[in-house]
């Protein structure tokens, strides 16, 4: 009950879990983080292992890392770290590609797939909730895009968002569609200036009180 009460004052989806299924959770996210490196970096299960023991959870982390957070595993040498630097760029490189091509199959305008701060699997999620051009981004609201709750006869309703997927805050999203309507001219950006001195100003003379 108290979790509850803590969840809806906070807005939070707070979830308790017991030992057994916390060490059950990791171990699952354990074992899917190893398939991910054997099956697109073309690794064995023990050497995907000692990627996920060392921290990594993804390809981008393997791609761009500084060489030396690779020569620290256990049998990688420079020529070894290279060779798994460039396979993760190659898998990125390519999935990258095969999602832009899918937003644009689905009608996908250049002025979104050219706005900074989206990836191309992002643009391919937006493309297929019919989001398709940046105007169409701009009028997003911000829970669209990173989820959220909503609030009826009492009972919170999880509202699913489009980049929720992606790990996208609501003040990512709000700063990026804030980014887009300025862009299209809906929003002068100097008002915006002005607006933030002034909660700065607010903030500083309730600090001063």
């Amino acid at each position: 009950q108290n979790v509850r009460l803590a969840s809806q004052l906070t807005g939070l989806d707070i979830d308790i879990m017991t030992e057994e299924q916390e060490s059950a959770r990791r171990q699952a996210e354990f074992e899917l983080r190893t398939k991910l490196f054997m099956d697109n970096l073309d690794l064995d299960e023990f050497f995907a292992q000692l990627l996920v023991s060392e921290g990594f959870t993804n390809l981008e982390e393997v791609a761009y890392v500084e060489v030396d957070e690779l020569l620290v595993i256990d049998g990688v040498d420079e020529d070894t770290a290279s060779e798994l630097q460039a396979r993760a760029r190659d898998v990125l490189e390519a999935q990258n590609k095969a999602a832009l091509d899918a937003a644009r199959a689905l009608g996908v305008d250049d002025t979104l797939i050219e706005f900074e701060g989206l990836t191309p699997q992002m643009i391919e999620a937006l493309a297929k909730d019919d989001v398709k051009t940046l105007e169409d981004f701009a009028t997003c609201a911000d829970w669209e895009l990173a989820g959220g709750w909503t609030t009826v006869n009492g009972e919170r309703t999880k509202d699913d968002g489009t980049l929720e997927p992606f790990d996208m805050s609501l003040e990512e999203a709000q700063k990026l569609i804030m980014t887009a309507r300025v862009l299209l001219g809906w929003v002068d950006p100097t008002e915006l200036e002005a607006d933030n001195v002034d909660e700065d100003d607010l903030t500083d003379d309730e600090a001063e009180a």
